[in-house]
């Protein structure tokens, strides 16, 4: 569907049915999977949808691989550091179209320190549902490093490797809502 069809507002992301995902490779074997069940995003649309923009901001507190313990541990000093750092956070730098998708570059910040992304992102296209609400679906990736982000625990293993890769794949399925 072409950019054209999003029409020019305020849109604000529907929580509810959007996901903030991740993965990265555990003992160097498998990938674990988690979300962030906190999150907001506004999507400002100008006249040209090409020049839009997009805010954002994840509770890093909230995150979720479906494993207390290791949330936790994870939500530690030796992770996050949710008590001094409590949210990340990404601001749009630019949009360039390539083909039919687009490629969102951007600021995004983790425990305080910012480095610029680039997210392929791909506009799912836009509806009127039934209570007479404006949706747009979008899904964007990207891999980043953490270490860079200053998430830089290494637990080596015996036998070699790291239990926790350096490599965090982010996965993000957002649903927004025009404002009125």
């Amino acid at each position: 569907m072409a950019a054209q069809e999003l029409k020019a507002g305020t849109w604000n992301i529907d929580p509810a049915h959007s996901v903030v995902g991740f993965s990265v490779r555990h003992m160097m074997v498998s990938k674990v999977r988690g979300r962030f069940e906190k999150f907001e995003a506004t999507l400002t649309v100008p006249e040209d949808p090409t020049r839009s923009s997009v805010v954002a901001t994840i509770d890093a507190a909230s995150i979720n691989t479906d494993n207390a313990d290791r949330d936790n541990h994870v939500r530690s000093a030796d992770f996050f550091h949710v008590e001094t750092h409590p949210e990340f956070s990404f601001r749009s730098t630019g949009l360039k179209a390539k083909g039919d998708e687009f490629v969102l570059a951007g600021d995004l910040t983790i425990k305080g320190v910012t480095h610029p992304v680039e997210l392929a992102l791909e506009f799912n296209g836009s509806t009127l549902d039934p209570f007479g609400l404006e949706r747009a679906g979008f899904s964007a990736t990207t891999t980043i490093s953490r270490k860079q982000f200053g998430v830089d625990i290494e637990l080596p293993m015996d036998g070699g490797g790291v239990v926790v890769g350096d490599k965090i794949a982010i996965e993000i399925d957002a649903e927004f809502t025009r404002q009125a």
